[in-house]
């Protein structure tokens, strides 16, 4: 049984004894003057960076959910998109004897020895964002997120309506990468390959943007140095399509539907739905950071000894700069495509 749960029938006990005492006319307090039942939840949070505006959303979304009004001790380390740093706040956590670690994690591999650790003393694990690959799954208690995976078929679906609608053939795409390992950038890279090698596509070359603005436009200036036929610009998050975007401009070239290429792009955080209004973004295909409320739910659960869901996946939708695909189907799934007013933008939490 996992430690928290410990706690909760230790502070169960206590009540029992007190009510006891009070029955024999003695009384009974504990030496801080408080029981274990009202003692905060403790959370340590190891987050990526905060390297785009998605990742702050998400940053916000955990903070503003585990408040020490709402009874939680949040322990938030931002881990500057570095592995070595999220193991050593994991250890620390540890150290700390927190009741739960949350983990948005860098990268996939790499997670075994650590969480093993977790597991060891009692701490339940839950991942948020990208996925871990361990050898044994039990080594986290639950995962909130996104499917990926579908996000970059959504894209690669709009992008065929839209170029059979345009009478586009052959289209000639460059990818901007997110972060080599990370799930995000595994799945939607994937999705495109394979839409590439279903529709006839060209990719001319893809290439890590690491999810932010500066390393998409190094990216972009280096694609547009090298290649006068670009149709489609694909970037793995809104950061790397800022980027992208600047280095179009800078070349004196236009991003839009009359412009020289397209640009399709992930996240649809505020600032990325402006571009999509003003026709820069063809598409943005929304990936949801309001994660808190998610893992706040899991734990609950837990603290009732309830076993969680193992997967939890939250609503996202697909953005477009007109209403010209009003829907994409993947598999058996039609999913509606939104074309992006002020007022959607501003009903928006992030």
């Amino acid at each position: 049984m996992f430690k928290n749960h410990r706690r909760r029938w230790l502070g169960a006990g206590i009540v029992l004894l007190f009510a006891a005492a009070v029955s024999s006319g003695c009384s009974l307090l504990s030496s801080s003057g408080d029981s274990q039942e009202n003692k905060a939840i403790t959370i340590g949070f190891s987050q990526v960076g905060a390297e785009s505006d998605w990742r702050t959303a998400n940053s916000i979304s955990i903070k503003e959910t585990f408040t020490e009004k709402k009874g939680y001790d949040l322990i938030f380390l931002d881990a500057q998109q570095k592995q070595e740093n999220q193991v050593r706040a994991i250890r620390s956590f540890i150290q700390q004897d927190v009741d739960y670690i949350v983990l948005a994690p860098v990268i996939e591999t790499g997670w075994d020895t650590v969480l093993k650790e977790a597991k060891s003393v009692g701490i339940p694990v839950i991942i948020v964002d990208r996925m871990v690959d361990v050898t044994d799954e039990s080594l986290y208690a639950a995962w909130v997120g996104t499917d990926f995976r579908l996000q970059g078929e959504k894209a690669c679906e709009w992008l065929k309506a839209y170029a059979d609608k345009q009478g586009m053939t052959g289209l000639n795409i460059v990818n901007i990468q997110g972060t080599l390992g990370a799930t995000a950038q595994i799945e939607r890279t994937s999705a495109l390959e394979a839409a590439a090698d279903r529709y006839g596509w060209n990719i001319l070359e893809q290439q890590p943007g690491e999810y932010t603005q500066a390393r998409g436009r190094e990216v972009m200036e280096g694609m547009l140095g090298k290649y006068g036929d670009i149709d489609v610009v694909y970037c793995e998050n809104d950061n790397e399509a800022f980027g992208a975007l600047e280095a179009i401009e800078a070349a004196g070239k236009t991003a839009g539907p009359d412009g020289d290429m397209i640009v399709i792009s992930f996240d649809a955080v505020r600032d990325g739905l402006w571009d999509v209004i003003n026709g820069k973004i063809a598409l943005d295909v929304e990936c949801n950071p309001m994660h808190g409320p998610k893992v706040e739910q899991i734990i609950m659960r837990m603290e009732e000894g309830k076993k969680p869901a193992k997967y939890t996946y939250v609503k996202e939708g697909l953005f477009s700069m007109d209403d010209s695909i009003e829907s994409v189907k993947v598999g058996e799934n039609e999913y509606k495509v939104k074309k992006v007013t002020e007022d959607l933008i501003n009903s928006r939490p992030y």
